[in-house]
Formats: structure tokens, sequence, C-alpha cells
């Protein structure tokens, strides 16, 4: 297995390798500029990210976070996805603490593309498989007043349907109703409006007895 510094570099040179200037430039400015990028579309870096897992495997342990914590530092946005990804190939090996780490890239280059991918499919996921860490860490990071931390909290169960926690989403969109955050009054709509595909009367009973920003209610109410 490589070394986290020697797989960084793979990456790092293999993205390079396969990027297009052109589309780089189009990337960045839709992404107001805030990250370089090799140019790599989603389909290009998907396929070079599973070529190189299937060549050099998963890092594992502190081996794996080093990685992560690499890919972060790098200024190219596609080596926080490269990151991202094989943190999910590797999350069902990962003990409870591991969500200490989640939290800690959750909050490295912090903007909507990383962070709602983080929340719904790994700390979703996450808390799958530890039920128990769900309230003592959402309301931590609730209380925290850190947006991408309470954006986590409103979206990480996009997908659990008949599983969600009503009642625990309800009441942490309760708790940002009075913020001007775009992107918590989105993310609560968001989240509203996926799960009245699975309860279209419990979110409607919600948004007719709650108030919600103008934002949340437009999202929150499409499908019922």
């Amino acid at each position: 297995m490589l070394s986290p510094a020697d797989y960084y570099h793979l990456v790092r040179d293999t993205f390079h390798a396969h990027g297009d200037p052109n589309i780089a430039q189009f990337q960045m400015a839709y992404m107001r500029y805030q990250y370089e990028y090799f140019g790599l579309k989603m389909p290009a870096w998907t396929a070079l990210t599973k070529e190189i897992h299937r060549a050099h495997g998963l890092p594992e342990g502190t081996d794996l976070q080093e990685l992560a914590r690499l890919c972060f530092d790098d200024e190219h946005r596609e080596m926080q996805y490269f990151a991202i990804e094989t943190l999910q190939k590797a999350l069902i090996k990962q003990p409870a603490e591991f969500i200490d780490f989640l939290e800690e890239i959750i909050l490295e280059k912090s903007w909507w593309d990383t962070v709602d991918w983080i929340a719904s499919k790994l700390v979703g996921a996450h808390f799958r498989r530890y039920p128990d860490l769900i309230l003592p860490v959402t309301e931590r990071w609730m209380a925290s007043g850190q947006l991408w931390l309470q954006r986590t909290c409103l979206i990480f169960q996009l997908t659990y349907k008949d599983n969600t926690d009503a009642d625990l989403l309800f009441r942490y969109i309760r708790q940002v109703a009075d913020s001007k955050e775009f992107f918590l009054q989105k993310g609560a709509g968001w989240a509203l409006r996926q799960y009245s595909k699975t309860d279209p009367t419990a979110v409607r009973h919600f948004l007719d007895n709650t108030r919600v920003s103008p934002l949340t209610r437009r999202e929150g109410g499409k499908y019922c």
C-alpha cells in the first residue's frame, strides 16, 4: 500500500494529466472562484478514482484520514471530491468515533458541494450504523451555531424515508426558522420536500402550523 503522501501525489498527478483547462475555467466561475480546478467533470474524475482504487486499494485507519487531509489541503476541488469518494467507500469499516473526523472535513473548505455530499451520504450512513450518536452529536452541532454543521443536521436524513425521525427534523427546522442564512432555509426546505415524498400529510401539517421562512415553505411544500 502506498503511503498517504505517495497516494496523494499519485492522485494529483493523474487528475492533472487528464484535466482540461477550458473546463476548469468554467468550473471555477461556477463556484465563484473559491477553488482551483483541474478541469475534470464528474464522469471523468469518478472513472479515474475507480481506476486508482482498483489499482492501489483503500487506505485504512490513520492512513485513510491522513490521505483525506492531504486532499483537503490541496487547492484543487477535485482532490476534495476524491477524498470524499474514498471515505465513502471505506465508511463501513469505520468505528463510531469516526464521526469526529467527518465533522472535521465538514468544516474544511466548506461549501454546498462537499457539505451536502458528506451530510447525506457519509454522516447519514454513519448514523444509521451508530444511531446512539444521532442525538448527542446533532444537538451539539445545532448548538454550535456553525452554518455547515447545522445544515448537516437538517439534511442527514434525506435518504431515510420511513426511518426519518420527523420530530427531530421538525425541531431542528424550528430552531433555524429565524436565521437569515440562505443555506439553512434552503436546506430545511429540501429536507421537508424529501420527507414529503414519504409522509406528505405530516409535512403539510408542519407547514400549516409552523412559522418558517418563505423559502423553506416554498421548497418544502412542493409535493404536498
